[in-house]
């Protein structure tokens, strides 16, 4: 079996204008019922993806399950892995932190933070339990772009590095700080076809974006208005996706929500 790290590949291939813009107020479009297991509530959700029909499939760490929202339901959403209690039986997950889609294989990898493990899961019908692609591995967010350069967020050394043979800075690495130089706990990235790279500066409450060669200074694209419930406002924003259109959609983790902001 393959083990390798790198099978783990971006679910859509984005074109974001270096100078896109989005609206500075979010629309909740899952969660945003209170912290709980109910279906139509998020307790801690910690990354997402955005499918090409606009669902959004959401780690919902604290409740140890992926959940499926389709879009313009806000009212409830389904558990698609998990949601068995917290556990390392192939069935189980233990406080997930990161889900992708697959789409060579149709499955959702999923990064189950509490087992150390990567897991794939077929999204076929009559799916039981998950298969392991990688265990003992302690990383954090993940992305992968065109070229096959897998992208770590080190939420230690509050930075993003980039790895083929040896890792190299690409955003922060500035000590951790509130300066457009510097990030506070790192955690969700993504990189665009353009080799752009988007950080959820969590500790900062806001959204980062470093165009490829500017290694000094970011700009922020959403959030950085303190913590708050507002909805310019993330408290811990952790993970977030676009769609084809360009929409960015956050996990909002202790608003226990998903904010969409849209495209200008």
């Amino acid at each position: 079996m393959d083990r390798s790290p790198f099978i783990l590949i971006l679910s859509l291939v984005v074109n974001i204008p270096a100078n896109a813009k989005w609206t500075q107020n979010g629309v909740t479009i899952a969660g945003g019922h209170g912290q709980w297991n109910a279906n139509n509530q998020l307790n801690w959700p910690y990354d997402l993806f955005v499918d090409d029909d606009q669902t959004a499939v959401i780690a919902d760490y604290g409740n140890h399950r992926i959940m499926q929202w389709k879009k313009g339901d806000t009212t409830n959403g389904q558990v698609v892995v998990g949601g068995k209690g917290t556990g390392n039986g192939l069935h189980q997950l233990n406080f997930p932190t990161d889900v992708l889609l697959d789409k060579e294989t149709d499955s959702l990898l999923i990064f189950d933070w509490g087992n150390r493990r990567v897991l794939r899961w077929p999204r076929r019908s009559g799916t039981t339990q998950g298969e392991i692609l990688i265990d003992k591995i302690a990383c954090w967010g993940l992305a992968m772009n065109e070229q096959r350069y897998l992208y770590v967020s080190d939420i230690q050394k509050h930075e993003v590095r980039r790895y083929q043979f040896e890792g190299i800075v690409v955003a922060g690495g500035q000590h951790a700080g509130y300066a457009l130089t510097q990030l506070y706990h790192p955690e969700g990235i993504f990189v665009d076809t353009l080799g752009t790279v988007y950080v959820a500066d969590s500790w900062n409450h806001r959204v980062m974006r470093w165009t490829q060669g500017d290694k000094k200074q970011g700009t922020v694209i959403a959030g950085g208005n303190g913590q708050g419930e507002g909805a310019n406002q993330f408290h811990y924003p952790v993970g977030f996706s676009f769609d084809r259109q360009g929409n960015l959609y956050v996990a909002d983790l202790y608003n226990h929500r998903v904010q969409r902001f849209s495209i200008e």
